[in-house]
Parts: C-alpha cells; sequence; structure tokens
C-alpha cells in the first residue's frame, strides 16, 4: 500500500467509526421514542432494556451505513480539499479517480458486511427485539399504590390505602380489601387501622401485615335466627384481629417470554432463502385459486354452454399437474409398499416349498375323466351375452336422450314464471359472490407477495446503497473543499431525504402494483448513482458548483445564447 492510500484511508475510516456510532444512536433513540409509552412504568430490569437497545441498534444499521458512509467520505475529502492536500496530489500527476481508489475498495468491503447484516443479522435482531417488546407490553405495570385511590393491578383483589410514608414506603396507614377471587361480589372484605406492604421470594409475592381490624365475610349458609331456629339465607361473619398476614402472587406481574415461532413469519426476520421459499409459497397459493376458479366453471353454469371449455393458462395448467400428482403421492406410496410386500412373499423358499408340497399332496387325480368345453361352444355363448349387454345399454340411451329432449321440450314450450327468474337472478347472485371472492383472495395473495418481494429486493438495495452514497459524498466533498461537521452535514441530511423519500415511494408504488418491484425498491438506487457519476465527473474537471461565479459565466452564457437566437445578423457579422 502506497503512502497516499494511508493518508486517503486514514482521512475516512476515523470520521466513518464515529459517525457511525452517533448516526445509530440518533436512529435508535428515534426507534426507541415510539415504544417509550410501553416501556416507561413497567418496572424492567437494566439487563432487558439494555437487551432490548441492543437488538435495535443492530435493526438500525441498513439506514445508518449508508448514511455514514455519506457523511464520512464528506468530511475526508472535504477535509483534504480545506487543506490543500487535493491540490498537492493533483500537482503530483495522480487523478482524483486514483485518489478515491482505496477508500472505494474499503466501501465494496462494508456493502459485503452491511449485506451479511441485513441478510443474517438484522432478521434474528428484529425477531428478537420485536418479540422482547410484546412481551413488555404484555407485562403488568409496576406495583404503586396511590393514595385515597383504589389499585386494581392485581387479579381479583382491590387495594386502597388512605395514607403512605415517605421515611418508611413500606408502612400504611387506613388498609381495606376487597377480595374477588371467588367471582361473588364484595363479600370478602378486610379492614385495617394500620399495616406494612413488602415483596418477597425474589418479588414473586406480595405479603402484607395489617394492624387491628376486621374481616368481613359473607357467603350462602345456614343461619340460626334469635329463637335458635335455622333460617335459610346468607350469613355474615365479622372477625376482629390484632394481626394478619396475607400474600398475593406477583406472577402476572413478571415478564413472561413468548415462543419467538409466533413470530417468524413477518417479513422484516427473514433472509434471502426464507423469503425465497415464502414467495414460492404465496406464488403456489395464488396459482391454486386460479386453478380452483377454472375448476369451478363448469358449476355456474347448469345449461347454458355446460360443454364449453376454456383452455387454462400455462402456468395455471402446470400448476394443476403438479398439485394432482402431490395429491396421488401418499396412494403410489402404498401401491409401491403393497408391491414390494407381494414381490417379497413370492421370493420366500421356505413358503414356495410349503405351498409346493401342499398341492402336490392335494392334487387331483389324473385318471378322472371331466367333460371339456370346447372354444366353439363357448364363443357363441360370450358374444350373444355382450351383445345383448350392448343393446341393452344402447337402448336405455335413447330412451334417456329421448326423456331429456322431451323435458326440455316442455319447459321451452311452458311459460317463465316469476319463481324462474327469480332462482335465474339467485343463481347470478351466488355465482358473482363467489367470482369476486376469488377475485378477492386473489388480490390479497399478490399484495403479499409484492410485500414479500420488496423484503427481497431491500436486502440488496440498502446494501448497494453504500456504494451510491459513496459516489456522490467523496466528489461532492472534492468539490466543496469544506470539512468538519457544517456543511457535509446539511449536505448529508438533504442527500439523505431525498434517498428516503425516494425508497419510500416506491415502495408505495410497487405494492400497489403501479410499477413493478424491483423499480419501485432500486429507483432510489439508480438515481443517486446517475447523480454521483455526475458529481464525479465535476469533480474531476475541477467544477466549481457551489461558487457564485461559476453560475454568473453560466448565465452569462445563456444569455448569450438568447441574443444569438434573437439577431443572428449580428452573430454573422
Amino acid at each position: 500500500m502506497k503512502k497516499i492510500d494511508k493518508l486517503v484511508l486514514d482521512a475516512f475510516i476515523g470520521p466513518f467509526l464515529i459517525t457511525f456510532l452517533v448516526v445509530v444512536f440518533i436512529l435508535l433513540n428515534i426507534n426507541m421514542l415510539k415504544y417509550f409509552d410501553d416501556i416507561i412504568g413497567k418496572g424492567l430490569d437494566t439487563l432487558v432494556l439494555g437487551e432490548l437497545f441492543f437488538y435495535f441498534a443492530i435493526f438500525t444499521v441498513p439506514t445508518a451505513m449508508p448514511l455514514a458512509v455519506l457523511l464520512s467520505s464528506l468530511i475526508a475529502f472535504g477535509n483534504l480539499g480545506e487543506h490543500f492536500e487535493l491540490t498537492a496530489i493533483k500537482s503530483a500527476g495522480i487523478s482524483l479517480v486514483r485518489t478515491l481508489r482505496p477508500i472505494f475498495f474499503f466501501v465494496i468491503l462494508l456493502t459485503g458486511i452491511a449485506f451479511y447484516a441485513n441478510n443474517n443479522l438484522v432478521p434474528k435482531a428484529a425477531l428478537e427485539a420485536y418479540s422482547l417488546l410484546y412481551d413488555i407490553k404484555q407485562k403488568k405495570p409496576a406495583l404503586d399504590l396511590r393514595e385515597g385511590s383504589f389499585y386494581n393491578g392485581i387479579d381479583d383483589i382491590s387495594i386502597k390505602v388512605d395514607r403512605k410514608f415517605t421515611d418508611d414506603e413500606a408502612a400504611l396507614k387506613g388498609v381495606i380489601v376487597y377480595d374477588h377471587r371467588e367471582n361473588d361480589g364484595n363479600k370478602n372484605v378486610i379492614v385495617a387501622d394500620s399495616g406494612r406492604m413488602y415483596t418477597i421470594l425474589n418479588e414473586r409475592y406480595l405479603k402484607f401485615e395489617l394492624f387491628s381490624g376486621y374481616d368481613y365475610r359473607e357467603g350462602a349458609g345456614e343461619a340460626k335466627d334469635l329463637g335458635g331456629k335455622k333460617s335459610n339465607g346468607e350469613s355474615l361473619s365479622k372477625t376482629r384481629f390484632s394481626k394478619m398476614q396475607i400474600v398475593f402472587d406477583l406472577s402476572s406481574f413478571q415478564l413472561q417470554t413468548t415462543d419467538k415461532k409466533w413470530f417468524q413469519g413477518n417479513r422484516i426476520m427473514r433472509n434471502l432463502t426464507e423469503l425465497d421459499s415464502d414467495i414460492d409459497s404465496v406464488e403456489a397459493q395464488v396459482l391454486n385459486q386460479k386453478v380452483n376458479h377454472y375448476l369451478y366453471k363448469p358449476t355456474y353454469f347448469a345449461y347454458y354452454n355446460k360443454g364449453d371449455s376454456i383452455i387454462m393458462p400455462p402456468e395455471v395448467y402446470r400448476q394443476k399437474v403438479k398439485r394432482d400428482s402431490l395429491a396421488r403421492v401418499p396412494y403410489l406410496d402404498r401401491i409401491k409398499n403393497d408391491t414390494v410386500k407381494v414381490r417379497s412373499s413370492s421370493t420366500n423358499p421356505e413358503r414356495d416349498s410349503i405351498t409346493a408340497r401342499l398341492n402336490e399332496k392335494f392334487k387331483p387325480k389324473t385318471n378322472v375323466a371331466r367333460p371339456k368345453a370346447s372354444s366353439k361352444q363357448q364363443t357363441p355363448k360370450i358374444l350373444q351375452k355382450y351383445t345383448s349387454t350392448i343393446r341393452d345399454k344402447q337402448s336405455a340411451d335413447s330412451i334417456n336422450r329421448v326423456k331429456a329432449k322431451a323435458k326440455a321440450d316442455s319447459i321451452l314450450r311452458s311459460g317463465v314464471s316469476l319463481d324462474m327468474v327469480q332462482g335465474a337472478a339467485n343463481s347470478v347472485r351466488q355465482i358473482k359472490s363467489q367470482i369476486m371472492n376469488a377475485n378477492l383472495s386473489i388480490d390479497n395473495f399478490q399484495k403479499e407477495l409484492a410485500i414479500f418481494e420488496i423484503q427481497w429486493h431491500k436486502i440488496l438495495a440498502n446494501s448497494f446503497a453504500c456504494i451510491a452514497m459513496f459516489l456522490i459524498g467523496a466528489p461532492l466533498g472534492a468539490i466543496i473543499k469544506k470539512g468538519g461537521l457544517g456543511v457535509p452535514f446539511l449536505v448529508s441530511i438533504f442527500f439523505f431525504i431525498v434517498y428516503y423519500v425516494i425508497t419510500m415511494q416506491g415502495e408505495k408504488l410497487a405494492k400497489q402494483n403501479t410499477v413493478s418491484v424491483a423499480v419501485g425498491v432500486w429507483a432510489a438506487d439508480v438515481i443517486l448513482l446517475i447523480i454521483g457519476l455526475f458529481f464525479l465527473r465535476q469533480a474531476r474537471i475541477d467544477a466549481r458548483l457551489f461558487e457564485a461565479d461559476f453560475y454568473s459565466v453560466v448565465m452569462d452564457k445563456v444569455k448569450q445564447w438568447f441574443a444569438e437566437k434573437r439577431h443572428p445578423r449580428a452573430k454573422m457579422a
């Protein structure tokens, strides 16, 4: 590696690492602000929060990598241009393209790293992050009793505290506990003058120590009146206590782990191989819907054009053949197994020998004369029976045709009744509803197919965006010749907004089937690549795109061109 390559790489790698961490931090905060309300107040452990932030940080890599490449290349070449190092390099006879070469190869390496992260790390991180976030959302808020109000966070328990003490958080004053675990109303009530509340066994249980109170319980049973007689009614008991201990289960407050298989079907949690499988499955579903539509066609028309047939498109016919062949596989396996059993039984030597001995033992005697019918005597009887069967079948078919024709003639001669019209209209409505449902199912599958195809292309497009951003940032930094975080940061934000808007609009049009998925996803990369090549050309000729004199010269040339168009004779003179 030459010294110029080390100089350029040192100028790029340092800003890249810093800007990448800064961009990840900014994007992480933006993402976490959306779930701020779901996280705060749940009493989460620091380890759980750190795990959630780590997964979301990996999830932001596809967006942070291109932006960091753009900003760092702007800063690196802006610093080189501001300190006249690019001028010295060009005066030594080294072109700008040669100067960009070491960083270009480094950016290609970053593109490979970005592709690996997008295809392997990001789907796993997204699965872990969103499954953990779902568990956090399902977790109940931390136990928080407020003075003068009922707390209903514990299942089937309502607690009210009149006063809490700041010097002793466990001490309580004026405690009322309603126990609804029997689902029979407010029939179990505990009232205490004071008490203490704290958790035990690794915060799995909540323990109350109540002092100087009453335990009221009301329930169905046999009660005695003043005369000592039994009466059917509800009994009421009142128990005074000086100290009572109650333990409540807090398992519902613990963070429950959901099986990750319920989240694996989401497109952002799939890599290229899995997305290929998903795309094939959805395409098969679309073709199956079309096959069913063609197969159900004879049932739509009971009389009119019943014998008409519509030729299936080639891809639909191939799917029908494939589906039929797959449906026959279990039966083919069963037939194959039965054939193997028969063959194995016939090749058993011991069984064949036993069968031969039995046949020899019970073989009929040869000297017994048996009458034999000649073929000349048998053939006429068989032909006669076969001929009579054919004649009976033909006569039955002719009779059925005559009956069907007579019935059709009678229907045609009869007038059209209101019941016939209503029946035909109901049949048409039913057929229309079936066709609309089939089309709606096909549209839904095609939308889902577009979503999976968009994600498939995004994995590649987000990785290629690093090259497009570098071709914009490096030449633009050489033209601007301003280092630091001022102008480069503003220019980076501008092009990143352009990239984001084009990407979102392209995905939207692709989902609406207005443009193809490839055009919608790759449009941003292609447009920025063209812009980058334009900036590279301008940087090679030392164009002054961001200086006022450049635009003054351009305006003078435009004015001169219009003047020559208006007065061609002055140009000839």
